[in-house]
């Protein structure tokens, strides 16, 4: 599967994860440590590291390869400022996948997580063929839940105890969005 770059508002790229990404990953992720610890689970200190996010980054490229993930960053002045990717892609007769997005703590209040999100929905039904995208929130992050909702997400259920994020197991919002009713490729 082929994916573009494309410009967000603001002129930032939405464009697919790269080989070269890890150093500009490592950066992003030491700068926005404090400001995504909230919704995360707690990393080991090597995920902080270039090589690091090296190892991570080769992991989800041999993922796309496969056809199991698609990952795509923001990029805004030559710097890497959040990540989407499409996870757990299973075809057949469930076409589904799981949806994860982080955006810089400088980059908050722009529109990008929205547009992003619509843009990959329209992937995921028109390059991946998916007929549905989940995703989940830490119950009190009400800027992802917005997002989600923006772009046409309804909330299906409550999972308790769903994710240890930041030091504790904590309650997710789970999400929807059903893409189309077309029978699978099977």
């Amino acid at each position: 599967m082929e994916i573009e770059s494309e410009e967000l508002p603001g002129g930032v790229i939405l464009r697919p994860a790269a080989p070269g990404d890890a150093e500009a990953l490592h950066v992003a992720c030491v700068e926005n440590r404090e400001h995504l610890r909230p919704w995360e689970p707690r990393r080991p200190e090597d995920f902080f590291t270039a090589e690091g996010q090296k190892i991570r980054l080769d992991d989800k490229l041999r993922q796309f390869a496969e056809g199991r993930l698609v990952p795509w960053h923001f990029e805004a002045d030559g710097r890497i400022v959040g990540a989407i990717t499409l996870t757990g892609i299973i075809l057949g007769p469930f076409c589904s996948a799981y949806l994860g997005y982080w955006i810089a703590a400088d980059q908050q209040g722009r529109g990008l997580a929205t547009a992003a999100v619509e843009r990959v929905c329209w992937i995921a039904r028109e390059a991946v063929g998916l007929h549905r995208i989940e995703a989940t929130t830490v119950v009190d992050n009400a800027g992802s839940q917005r997002v989600l909702a923006k772009c046409g997400f309804e909330q299906i259920g409550l999972a308790p105890r769903y994710l240890h994020v930041d030091g504790e197991w904590r309650d997710h919002r789970m999400f929807q969005k059903i893409l189309h009713e077309d029978d699978p490729q099977l």
